[in-house]
């Protein structure tokens, strides 16, 4: 009996293998992890040291693990349990960082694949359904007023620098006067359109008053006007600002082309535009029998050319009644200052724009694709002034608005025109210096379009810059 214990008991303590034919299963590595630290602890904890004490007895069948196993498999799964979390709080959060970024990714692969040039997703009809009803309607009474206001405010300009006559206040009334004269330009370029008013008799009357006062021949620069507004953005056949070609841009005199890029001779250009036209083009706003007329259209023009006549006449009395200075003084330097103004806005309107502005010929050309190659301008406290023309890309599609109703129309359709609309820079103070930058860099880069394709881009002559550095 007790030979039999001890053999079982010594059999407890030899180590038990398992049997070679069983096979394990993989467990999950926290899992596994903890059991063979289990397993080890108890191993080192039964099995004999190095010393030649008798071995403690076997634990029984039904003994629980240590204290110290507990609390490592206790910290095992705290661990498992805090990473899973953490992957699954981190997760969501990265799938919406890069959901961002590819949205982000996906609108600037779209801002940069935007190309003004190719057809707009809409017709000249959505746009025109934009725009609110009133829009369109034109009282007589208020564009009147806004002449009475303009006419008033020249007379007073006039009457006190004539009787101040000090030179410390002669250059703040030539700005002030000559942006007066480019208010009633714009007034006179209203009755042009027929936005004034739906009256042809008045539109003329009040057209010839304002046009003739400043010497604009006004039905000759009321039809070739209208010739620009039914071909803006066409090379050939728009009237003007319009690009030239490498070949007539080649066939150009050095000096010619240093007047045409060169400031501030083209702020001058208007009227050599009045007596000759663009380059490539014949004809004059004075005479009846120029190409830019019909001949039911030469009887107008030959009015329009006796009050402007009778303009200069009267300008001339006036020089030999009060002296050649006293006119230069009151009339002559503010007429500079308006026609600075006039082709400074017409250019600016057409060049300049932060992004290529596309120009068409043949069958890629239309109404509204032309039209769209306008540009906004800010003016400051000049807007009101000149009667909101900086709203340019809606006058240009529709030029039947009132200029009192250009802001509120433009604003109505931007949803329509989405990028084909550019929005304008804004003035940072009362008066637009800022474009004073924008034309001088236009005319550095702003040159020649190539003779071929029908949508082309304006090109660079960087010879002519060179020139100009060396002369510097």
């Amino acid at each position: 009996m007790s030979r039999r214990r001890k053999t079982r008991a010594d059999r407890r303590g030899q180590p038990i293998h398992p049997p070679p034919a069983r096979r394990f299963r993989l467990l999950p590595a926290p899992l596994s992890l903890s059991l063979s630290l289990s397993l080890s602890l108890a191993i080192t904890e039964h099995s004999p040291s190095i010393d030649s004490s008798p071995p403690p007895p076997a634990p029984a069948a039904t003994a629980r693990p240590s204290t110290t196993t507990i609390n490592i498999m206790q910290q095992q799964q705290q661990t498992t349990t805090t990473t899973t979390t953490q992957l699954q709080t981190t997760t969501p959060r990265r799938m919406r960082q890069q959901e961002e970024a590819a949205a982000k990714a996906t609108e600037d692969s779209r801002r940069f694949l935007f190309d003004a040039g190719k057809p707009p997703p809409f017709r000249i009809g959505d746009v025109r359904a934009a725009v609110p009803p009133h829009c369109w309607r034109k009282s007589p009474l208020r564009s009147l007023s806004y002449v009475a206001r303009d006419v008033a405010v020249v007379a007073v300009l006039a009457m006190a620098a004539a009787a101040l006559d000090s030179w410390a206040l002669w250059p703040i009334y030539w700005a002030a006067q000559g942006t007066m004269f480019w208010a009633l330009f714009v007034l006179g370029h209203d009755c042009g359109h027929g936005s004034f008013s739906d009256s042809a008799t008045l539109n003329s009357a009040v057209g010839h008053l304002l046009h003739s006062f400043i010497l604009v021949p006004y039905h000759g620069w009321r039809i070739s006007h209208r010739t620009h507004h039914q071909n803006h953005g066409h090379i050939e056949r728009d009237e003007s600002w319009h690009p030239i070609t490498e070949k007539l841009y080649r066939q150009l005199e050095p000096r010619t082309k240093k007047l045409r890029f060169t400031v501030p001779f083209p702020l001058l250009a208007f009227p050599v535009y009045l007596w000759y036209r663009s380059p490539g083009k014949n004809g004059s706003h004075f005479l009846p029998s120029s190409d830019l007329f019909s001949p039911k259209e030469r009887a107008d023009v030959m009015l329009s050319t006796t009050c402007w006549c009778i303009m200069l006449a009267s300008l001339l009395a006036m020089a030999c009644a009060f002296g050649p200075a006293q006119v230069i003084k009151l009339y002559g330097v503010p007429y500079l200052v308006f026609v600075m103004w006039l082709d400074l806005v017409t250019y600016l309107h057409h060049h300049g724009s932060h992004e290529r502005l596309p120009w068409y010929r043949g069958e890629e050309w239309s109404y509204l694709r032309g039209g769209l190659t306008t540009v906004d301008r800010d003016y400051g406290w000049i807007n009101k002034i000149h009667h909101d023309i900086g709203t340019h890309v809606i006058h240009h599609l529709f030029p039947q608005i009132p200029h009192y109703h250009l802001v509120e129309a433009t604003e109505a359709a931007r949803p329509v025109l989405g990028r084909y609309y550019r929005e304008p820079q804004k003035s940072a103070g009362p008066l637009p210096l800022h474009l004073f930058g924008v034309l001088l860099r236009s005319l550095r880069v702003d040159h020649f379009v190539s003779d071929h394709g029908d949508v082309v881009y304006y090109q660079t002559d960087h010879t002519l810059n060179t020139q100009d550095q060396k002369q510097k």
